[in-house]
């Protein structure tokens, strides 16, 4: 008897869908930085998109979510800040800033919180 191969009759169908959450927070620098290793920004020092005080900062889904942060307008590179998401006291932004680095009083500082939620639904047909 010859080897045989051996098929499903079932082809599974599946669909992924992803549903980005996207936050953005404003926060303007009261007087210019110097002299300092870093820069914190609590969560109750930025605003949202409605104009409102933040409450909280949002949990970055695990592998599944990323931020960014832009200074004056300029996306920053990734290893110059420390995100903690919770609430007012525990939620920050810490922005390290290089020797000789200076943030100007009034200067914009965004941040963008990005996550993911996939979903993956499988039907049988």
């Amino acid at each position: 008897m010859s080897l045989k191969i051996i098929k499903l009759s079932v082809i599974p169908k599946q669909s992924v869908s992803t549903s980005p959450m996207v936050a953005r927070f404003f926060h303007e620098v009261p007087e210019t930085i110097t002299e300092v290793s870093s820069y914190k920004i609590n969560a109750s020092e930025f605003l949202d998109d409605r104009g409102e005080i933040v409450k909280d900062l949002p949990t970055l889904n695990l592998n599944n979510s990323y931020f960014n942060v832009y200074i004056n307008g300029v996306l920053q590179m990734d290893d110059n800040f420390a995100y903690t998401a919770g609430e007012d006291g525990i939620g920050s932004l810490l922005i390290s800033l290089t020797e000789d680095s200076e943030i100007p009083a009034a200067t914009p500082i965004i941040m963008e919180v990005i996550n993911f939620n996939p979903e993956i639904n499988i039907l049988n047909t």
